[in-house]
């Protein structure tokens, strides 16, 4: 949809409030990178999905490269490959 300036008219949605639960450093990463980029944490989400049902990336390389920073400083060392296989502690 774009609008007379050929710029894409913002889409209209209807956001619901959910109780999810993640990995609490995958957490920490996510919200200080929804922070990085002034978004919020829903709004960063919301991106990744929609990039991730395309195949595509959600971040640029610098984005990425700060990731990498934010993983080390959280402690987080989770990958893709870790995706299936999480067991919840007792």
């Amino acid at each position: 949809m774009s609008n007379a300036s050929g710029r894409q008219s913002p889409a209209e949605i209807e956001r619901v409030q959910t109780g999810i639960r993640l990995e609490k450093r995958l957490l920490k990463v996510l919200k200080a990178v929804a922070e990085l980029k002034d978004m919020s944490l829903g709004d960063l989400l919301e991106g990744i999905v929609l990039h991730a049902f395309e195949g595509k990336t959600a971040f640029t390389r610098d984005t990425l490269k700060e990731i990498e920073q934010l993983k080390a400083i959280y402690g987080l060392v989770l990958t893709a490959d870790d995706s299936h296989n999480l067991k919840e502690r007792s």
